[in-house]
């Protein structure tokens, strides 16, 4: 292997199931570059010993997905502020010799809805189911984008009153029971549980009091079309699914490994669809 074939990975536990080396792969390709994307399996307890050792090769960098987020967080040398912000490292790299974290979910985000419901920001009133790490990045790219109304719902109002503090500004902290008063006047409704996940129990919300130019988005990708995309498909309206802000959030991290900022195309889409459905 020559020695300038830069290196990069994705660490997790269990980690089999990550479709990261399936985007970057494709763009490697895409690009002509003779990079290398691969999984790393890392047990919690061999976690941090992994991170110390990492600036002796043979990676430029790489991602952190459950469980090691919040470890990344507190170990890196230095965070960027999205990182700082939402309190978990997503994407590692080197400068000048020291380990630096990032966070690009909140960008993945927002970048999925441009693409998909442009305007979404305009109508200035968000409701987000949900109050776990997740949550933290949808409310800190709803915050950059400066919407008026924040409202964070979850079952345990204790959680969401702690992430609305956590962010302060026009954010608000809610019971499960204040949602049909809160959907009236919504225009961006997210959910960021784990509810409609394949296996899981499915998120049953009813979706008539949304306005009718109400976008409605979902973290979760499998299934690509959860029961609250189908619900908001079926009244009409516009819907953005999980599987683009996996795609989205990869961008950045290709960005400083590779020197390339790849574009996220149909293409890239059909070829993750058709591998999300091989295994379903």
């Amino acid at each position: 292997m020559a020695e300038d074939t830069a290196r990069a990975f994705v660490c997790g536990h269990p980690v089999a199931h990550s479709r990261s080396p399936l985007i970057h792969g494709y763009w490697l390709q895409e690009h002509g570059i003779a990079g290398i994307y691969e999984r790393q399996d890392v047990a919690p307890e061999a976690f941090e010993t992994f991170l110390r050792n990492l600036a002796d090769g043979p990676y430029v960098g790489g991602n952190v997905t459950i469980p090691h987020k919040q470890t990344a967080h507190r170990l890196v040398d230095r965070r960027d502020e999205a990182a700082e912000i939402i309190g978990a490292v997503n994407t590692l790299w080197f400068e000048n010799g020291r380990l630096c974290g990032g966070n690009t979910d909140a960008y993945g985000f927002a970048a999925n809805l441009d693409a998909t419901a442009p305007g979404w920001a305009e109508g200035g009133v968000a409701t987000v189911l949900g109050a776990g790490g997740a949550g933290r990045a949808v409310v800190h790219a709803l915050r950059e984008r400066s919407m008026r109304d924040i409202r964070i719902v979850n079952r345990t109002v204790a959680r969401a009153e702690e992430l609305a503090h956590r962010f302060a500004g026009p954010t608000s902290a809610h019971g499960w029971e204040a949602l049909p008063d809160l959907l009236a006047d919504t225009t961006l409704l997210v959910n960021t549980t784990s509810l409609g996940m394949a296996g899981a129990a499915p998120l049953a919300l009813d979706l008539a009091p949304l306005p009718a130019p109400a976008v409605v988005t979902d973290i979760v990708y499998v299934p690509l079309e959860t029961p609250l995309l189908a619900a908001a498909s079926q009244r009409g309206l516009r819907t953005a699914d999980g599987l683009g802000m996996l795609l989205h959030q990869a961008v950045p991290g290709f960005e400083r490994w590779f020197g390339v900022r790849p574009q996220v195309t149909p293409a890239l889409r059909d070829i993750v669809v058709a591998d999300l459905e091989a295994k379903a």
